[in-house]
């Protein structure tokens, strides 16, 4: 209950369950209707906005200039107030209850990185705005407690606008105040110091790390927003934080808090074998996918991609286990933008998450290929013919007064 598509998963679980034991048998729950421009084939009930989103961003940042009709299905979904549901169906109206900040955050990201839509993304901002806790957070539905998921993507998409956070308040409460009450401080243990807790406990009990949370917040931490895109360069280790034994513990202040969560991940990753787990009680821990990739780009933004790269390349080795060997609209596009922001080759995963859409309107690669054999071509033929009309220069010049004019006058073109 961490993402737009894993809430939807939870609660197709508890639909379907409901639907065995008092409704229609399986067999006869029709097909869903996917919306033409949507990337992906699977319903989109509970992940279309979040899905499209995340391809609109990352095919934008490979330089393929999606179709009108893609573009125009995240930008039809916006509802008046500015908000996003995280699916409303073809005619529908919207129910304010029903948009959440998480759709919200990404497709402002989205119309950023497409560019030419100041408006949408005016409003969608002002959404935001209106619909911050008072604590300075953000829940994935108005009106419930907050979550590090949820305010690290409002971070996001505000940095994405060029908003300063510090200046998004609610009671004197900023953005950079709201992330902070779900990181983990100098009061927990050191192996979790610096880590993010997906909600606080209300009762007022310590915080419990969550790895979605951790790498979903530490990119708002590290004053990052998608698409990630970084140099390539060696770096240090990000610092872990410094505690005092001496000092009252505080929450971990914003200067402090990307570094800190980035030695956390780092860690973790380190001891989970380059991956992070998720794991519920009860259940043995499985490879967290997304978790693990929302780390690798945290850490890349931070101006730290050596410790960001070993995850890379387990998600490029697992990218097909995670992303159903390419059908995944939503996978596909996050395991490409981890590519992208590592610098990897990201030909394979272009033409997948392409194939998952409506045919684009230009794909700027091919075609800066293609175009530099005819160039070379142009320049070979111009250098024959420059050589040919030399030739019969020579020949016609066999006295020396004329060949010493016409070695003048070439000399005056060279």
């Amino acid at each position: 209950m961490l993402t737009a598509a894993r809430l939807g998963a939870a609660a197709l679980s508890a639909a379907l369950l409901t639907g065995l034991a008092a409704g229609p048998a399986l067999a006869d729950v029709p097909a869903p209707t996917i919306p033409d421009g949507l990337y992906g084939k699977s319903d989109p009930t509970y992940d279309g906005v979040w899905r499209q989103s995340l391809a609109l961003t990352a095919l934008t940042a490979g330089k393929v200039t999606p179709a009108d009709s893609a573009v125009g299905w995240l930008t039809g979904q916006q509802c008046e107030d500015g908000g996003w549901p995280s699916y409303r169906a073809a005619g529908a109206a919207c129910d304010a209850t029903f948009e959440d900040s998480n759709a919200t955050a990404v497709a402002i990201q989205a119309l950023v990185a497409l560019g030419g839509h100041q408006e949408a993304v005016d409003k969608g901002v002002a959404w935001l705005k209106a619909n911050q806790n008072a604590d300075g957070s953000w829940a994935y539905n108005p009106g419930n407690p907050g979550d590090a998921n949820s305010t690290g993507l409002a971070v996001n998409a505000l940095f994405a606008t060029r908003t300063d956070p510090a200046g998004v308040a609610k009671a004197g409460k900023s953005a950079f105040d709201g992330l902070a009450l779900f990181q983990l401080g100098c009061a927990a243990p050191a192996d979790q110091r610096g880590a993010f807790a997906y909600q606080a406990d209300p009762a007022g009990g310590a915080l419990t790390p969550n790895a979605l949370a951790g790498g979903q917040a530490a990119l708002a931490a590290g004053g990052g927003h998608l698409p990630v895109a970084t140099s390539v360069h060696a770096d240090a280790a990000p610092k872990a934080l410094a505690c005092d034994a001496a000092a009252a513990p505080a929450p971990v202040s914003h200067a402090d808090s990307g570094e800190a969560v980035g030695a956390y991940l780092t860690a973790q990753l380190a001891a989970g074998g380059d991956h992070l787990s998720l794991t519920t009680p009860g259940a043995t821990p499985t490879p967290d996918y997304a978790a693990t990739a929302w780390a690798a780009l945290a850490l890349t933004q931070s101006g730290h991609p050596q410790q960001a790269a070993g995850a890379v390349d387990w998600l490029a080795k697992e990218g097909a286990t995670w992303t159903k060997g390419g059908t995944d609209a939503g996978a596909t596009a996050t395991l490409l933008l981890v590519s992208q922001a590592a610098h990897r080759d990201t030909a394979a995963l272009t033409g997948q998450l392409t194939a998952l859409g409506p045919t684009p309107k230009a794909t700027e690669a091919p075609a800066a290929k293609t175009s530099a054999p005819a160039e070379k071509a142009e320049k070979k033929d111009g250098d024959i013919s420059q050589y040919w009309f030399i030739g019969v220069g020579l020949l016609i010049g066999v006295g020396g007064g004329l060949l010493l004019s016409f070695q003048r006058k070439r000399n005056a073109r060279l």
